[in-house]
């Protein structure tokens, strides 16, 4: 689970940020929003299958491990 907290502490960070700079640049709110989205929206339908099963995997193996030490604390 830290795994997952440091990741998407990192991503909020590192997307607050981007906001932030645009912001400071002189774009409204929604440009910097529409930026930082951006390349999302372009990929293709591979390109996102490809991204949400790297995802699911990362969060599955996440969960793998976190309900392997809860099992083995619990036989203790």
């Amino acid at each position: 689970m830290k795994i997952i907290g440091v990741s998407l502490l990192m991503t909020g960070c590192l997307m607050g940020l981007s906001l932030g700079i645009d912001i400071l640049q002189g774009a409204d709110v929604f440009q910097a929003l529409y930026k930082a989205v951006n390349p999302f929206r372009v990929m293709e339908v591979v390109e996102l299958f490809v991204l949400f099963f790297l995802l699911f995997l990362f969060f599955a193996e996440s969960a793998y491990i976190f309900m392997k030490k809860r099992k083995g604390k619990e036989g203790e």
